[in-house]
């Protein structure tokens, strides 16, 4: 046996400790980015398009929660309009929603160095 060893005994990798701390770390860091996850899930945001005339809200789940169309913008003989208007204030709805969640997220990582976030 080397000097200083007692039988038995597995010597400690350098950084073993340090190792089992980042690993409680990381692992702190997964249930606060499933909190946040959780408080994003129950965010919501609108937009409009035409002048207020289609307004879409997205929940933060990043699902459609609701549409609002105005009664002066329904032309049966212009259902193009009204089908770009609703695509417009549902895609924008969405982007804005994408934009809260990574800036949520961005809080809890941020001076981690993670790509992505």
């Amino acid at each position: 046996m080397g000097k200083g060893m007692r039988a038995g005994k597995k010597p400690k990798g350098p950084g073993m400790g340090n190792m089992q701390k980042q690993m409680q770390q990381m692992q702190a860091m997964q249930k606060k980015m499933d909190e946040v996850q959780a408080e994003i899930n129950q965010m919501e945001t609108s937009a409009s398009s035409g002048g207020g005339a289609v307004t879409v809200i997205v929940t933060g789940a990043k699902e459609i929660k609701d549409i609002q169309i105005k009664p002066e913008v329904v032309d049966p003989d212009d259902i193009e309009m009204l089908q770009d208007l609703i695509l417009t204030a549902a895609n924008e709805a969405l982007r804005q929603m994408e934009e809260i969640s990574q800036g949520e997220m961005s809080k809890l990582t941020a001076g981690l160095g993670i790509p992505g976030f």
